[in-house]
C-alpha cells in the first residue's frame, strides 16, 4: 500500500463552501449535519457511536438481512466489471462486504467511497485496500446536499490517477472496454434519515442513469403502531455518546458546556410528509456568544439551536416516500426486530 491517498474534492466542500454553509447553520440556528463529521475526532467519536447503538453492529439478525440482500443484488447483476458508488460511505464497513462478494464471484470491481468527511473517506477507503487494490479506489469528498453536478464529479473521481500507475477505468462509459461495460452499483446506506425527502430523493433519482442499481437503507419505527416505534427507539439516540459527538460542533466554536444542555425529542416532519423524527436541540441557558471571522452569533437564555434530525420510516413510509420522486422498491429485507430495512430501489418507468 503506498504512503500516499490520491482523494478528489468536490467544490461543495472548498473552504469557501464550507464557510457558507457553516454560517447559514448559525444564522437559522438549524447545523447543516455535514458538521458532525468534519473533523477527525468527530469521526471517531461518531465510529464509536456507530459500534455501540447502531443495530447494523449490535444485531445479529441485521448481519444476516444485508448479507441475503447483497446476495441478492450481486447475482442479479450483469456478468460485467462493477463500479459500487457508496454515497455517505461513513467507515465502509457495509461497503468492503460488498466488494468482498463481488470480489469472490470473480467480478472485476471499482470502488469510490464517497462522503463530506475527508476522514471518512479515508477510514473507508483503507478498509477496502484489504479487499481491492488501490488503482481500483477512487475516493471522493463531496457535499451530497449541494452538489448539482454529482454525475460529472463521479466521473473527474475515477479519472484520477495514483501516482505510480494509469487507471484502467478513466473516463468510464468512454475509453477502455473494461470502464465501458462498468455496471454501476450504488449504495446510500444510513443517509436518508438525515435529509430532508424533498430535496434528497429528487437528487437521488436524477443520479440514476438505466442500468443502475440503487440499494438503500433505511432506520426504521418497529411495530404497527408508528408513533409509539419512535419513541421506542428514542433511547438510540438519547445517551451520553450521542449528546457528546453532537456537542463537538459548539464545543470547536467556543461554547462551553455548562452553557446549556443537548435535549432530544419527538416531533413530526415536514407537512404533507406524514414522517416523524427524533431531533436534538442544544438550549442555552446563559449568554454565548460565537464568533465567525468577523460575524458576531448571540445567544441569551432560553435560546436553542437544532443540532440533528433523524427521521424514521416504515417500510410503507420509505416506499411512498421514494414513489414521490419516481423511484420504486424492486425488493426489501427488513429485520427481525423491525428497526433497519435494506431495500433494491430503481427509477419508475415512463
Amino acid at each position: 500500500m503506498s504512503a500516499l491517498a490520491r482523494l478528489t474534492v468536490h467544490s461543495s466542500q472548498f473552504p469557501v463552501s464550507v464557510r457558507r454553509d457553516l454560517l447559514n447553520s448559525l444564522r437559522t440556528r438549524q447545523v447543516n449535519h455535514k458538521f458532525h463529521y468534519d473533523s477527525i475526532k468527530q469521526t471517531f467519536k461518531w465510529l464509536a457511536l456507530h459500534e455501540v447503538y447502531s443495530p447494523a453492529r449490535k444485531d445479529p439478525d441485521c448481519a444476516v438481512v444485508y448479507d441475503r440482500g447483497f446476495q441478492a443484488v450481486v447475482s442479479g447483476l450483469e456478468p460485467d466489471p462493477v463500479h459500487l458508488i457508496s454515497l455517505g460511505c461513513g467507515g465502509g464497513q457495509k461497503d468492503v462486504r460488498l466488494l468482498k462478494l463481488l470480489r469472490d464471484a470473480g467480478r472485476e470491481v471499482y470502488y469510490t467511497p464517497a462522503d463530506v468527511s475527508a476522514a471518512m473517506v479515508l477510514v473507508a477507503r483503507e478498509a477496502a485496500l484489504a479487499v481491492i487494490g488501490e488503482r481500483a479506489c477512487f475516493p471522493l469528498v463531496c457535499d451530497l446536499a449541494t452538489a448539482g453536478d454529482l454525475h460529472q464529479a463521479l466521473d473527474q473521481a475515477l479519472q484520477q490517477e495514483t501516482p505510480s500507475h494509469s487507471s484502467p477505468t478513466r473516463a468510464p462509459r468512454r475509453r477502455g472496454p473494461a470502464a465501458s461495460r462498468a455496471a454501476r452499483l450504488i449504495t446510500f446506506f444510513g443517509m436518508l434519515p438525515n435529509f430532508e425527502p424533498e430535496i434528497l430523493l429528487p437528487r437521488l433519482s436524477a443520479l440514476l442513469q438505466p442500468g443502475d442499481t440503487l440499494l438503500l437503507s433505511a432506520n426504521l419505527a418497529p411495530g404497527p403502531d408508528y408513533a409509539a416505534g419512535v419513541r421506542r427507539i428514542l433511547p438510540l439516540y438519547d445517551n451520553d455518546m450521542t449528546r457528546d459527538w453532537l456537542i463537538t460542533f459548539l464545543l470547536d466554536l467556543g461554547v462551553e458546556k455548562d452553557d446549556g444542555e443537548v435535549k432530544l425529542a419527538i416531533e413530526d416532519g415536514a407537512e404533507g410528509s406524514g414522517l416523524i423524527r427524533v431531533v436534538a436541540h442544544f438550549e442555552f441557558s446563559r449568554p454565548r456568544e460565537i464568533t465567525v471571522d468577523s460575524e458576531r452569533f448571540e445567544f441569551r437564555p432560553g435560546d436553542s439551536i437544532r443540532l440533528f434530525f433523524s427521521y424514521r420510516h416504515t417500510p410503507a413510509l420509505v416506499r411512498s416516500s421514494l414513489a414521490q420522486s419516481g423511484l420504486q422498491v424492486c425488493q426489501e429485507w427488513i429485520t427481525q426486530s423491525e428497526e433497519e430495512g435494506l431495500f433494491l430501489v430503481s427509477t419508475i418507468a415512463a
